[in-house]
């Protein structure tokens, strides 16, 4: 059975097997001699993937619509773009769950733009690890597309796009706030999942479109 997805061809779908190394997202065919980290021809570089304008601007609205469901920053950003990469939405939930809050409501790097870290390296991010120039050039995409939240936003730290001046005010537990009318009112957290998967979809917009 023909993979179906955006991203190029895989013969077997059915077949396919998520598996991780590592930091590495990988696939393996149960249904050929593969080995476990092979990379399938869905991720060759060569490869084009097929999206259009209308759909990066649904999964931009997707990302703010899982936010205001009750979904972590960090995981409404990545499961609005995740399946691109053959990720599935339960996986993708749970990978990017710990970094809400600002990495497990540490207040620290904001999870979305967390969120923007984890899908360059599901688009770019390199596979073998004396891979120096593939390593470069995620960090280089990295670092480009977060000057562009920073300058949009002000900060990348969540206890400053929050507002929160010390350690007092920041309340660096670990108990999630509920989601009430309140909560969507007073934190700008929605606007800033709106920006970074912007911000991702404007450099697949440059790069694949």
């Amino acid at each position: 059975m023909p993979w179906s997805g955006k991203v190029g061809t895989f013969v077997d779908v059915e077949a396919a097997v998520p598996l991780f190394q590592g930091s590495s997202f990988y696939w393996s065919n149960r249904s050929k001699q593969s080995t476990p980290g092979e990379l399938p021809l869905c991720f060759l570089k060569e490869k084009k993937m097929k999206i259009s304008e209308k759909e990066l601007q649904d999964r931009v609205a997707k990302a703010v619509e899982n936010f205001m469901a009750g979904y972590g920053c960090c995981q409404s950003v990545v499961v609005a773009f995740a399946d691109l990469y053959g990720m599935e939405r339960e996986m993708a939930l749970k990978v990017a769950a710990g970094f809400g809050g600002g990495v497990g409501r540490l207040r620290m790097m904001c999870g979305a733009v967390s969120g923007i870290v984890m899908l360059v390296g599901m688009d770019c991010g390199q596979i073998e690890g004396s891979d120096n120039a593939g390593k470069s050039a995620c960090y280089k995409v990295v670092q480009e597309l977060l000057e562009r939240s920073k300058q949009d936003n002000g900060s990348l730290i969540c206890a400053e796009i929050l507002g929160l001046k010390g350690y007092e005010k920041a309340e660096n537990n670990y108990v999630a706030s509920p989601r009430t009318a309140e909560y969507y009112k007073t934190r700008p957290c929605a606007a800033k999942v709106e920006s970074a998967a912007r911000i991702f979809a404007e450099y697949l917009r440059g790069k694949y479109l």
